[in-house]
């Protein structure tokens, strides 16, 4: 997808909130430092639409964002975070839930793990939580970058055997520097919204 305006519409923590128009959505999860806020800016080709922070945790609601007038990008709160109370954790882990069990407009969930590390006990917990509310799930493992391509098939294995990957679910390894896995990404979600 070209994509030629993306914005952020608003920032939700309960349904009343949500945007009301029918257009479909891709949310996207993943660990606090997992590269969430850069993916966001590469795939939608904007430098800083989406803040990067070099502390962890700064997503706190449901960012909508608009693109192309056609279609909303969620981004839900990092999990794993240790320096949030667990009132608040519990707090953000509800709204998730909230919105994945009961948003008709989601078509599929951009689940992002970084590629140099096996997924976390949370990572696993997540993508679970995905499967058994049947949400097409999206692997993206990031930060291809920062390991030699030699390994990279070494690593995905570790991802995906991890998670106990479903053979229905997309994987693509990415890179917010190199744009590596952009085009694959776009193509996958484009098959979900048509």
């Amino acid at each position: 997808m070209k994509v030629t305006s993306s914005e952020i519409v608003i920032s939700a923590v309960k349904p009343a909130q949500y945007p009301a128009e029918n257009i479909p959505e891709i949310a996207l999860a993943g660990r606090s430092n997992v590269g969430k806020s850069s993916f966001i800016n590469k795939i939608l080709a904007r430098k800083n639409l989406a803040r990067t922070s070099s502390k962890p945790g700064k997503t706190q609601t449901l960012n909508f964002y608009i693109i192309n007038e056609i279609l909303h990008f969620v981004d839900v709160p990092g999990y794993g975070y240790a320096k949030v109370s667990k009132t608040e954790r519990e707090a953000w882990g509800k709204m998730i839930e909230t919105y994945i069990t009961t948003r008709e407009q989601l078509r599929a969930v951009v689940l992002l793990i970084d590629v140099r590390h096996p997924p976390s006990k949370d990572d696993v917990l997540m993508y679970h939580f995905l499967k058994q509310y049947e949400i097409p799930t999206i692997i993206v493992a990031t930060k291809a970058d920062k390991i030699p391509k030699g390994k990279w098939q070494k690593h995905a294995k570790v991802i995906k055997e991890t998670l106990d990957m479903d053979k229905s679910d997309s994987f693509v390894l990415f890179s917010s520097e190199t744009g590596q896995g952009k085009a694959e990404v776009w193509k996958i979600i484009e098959h979900y919204i048509s």
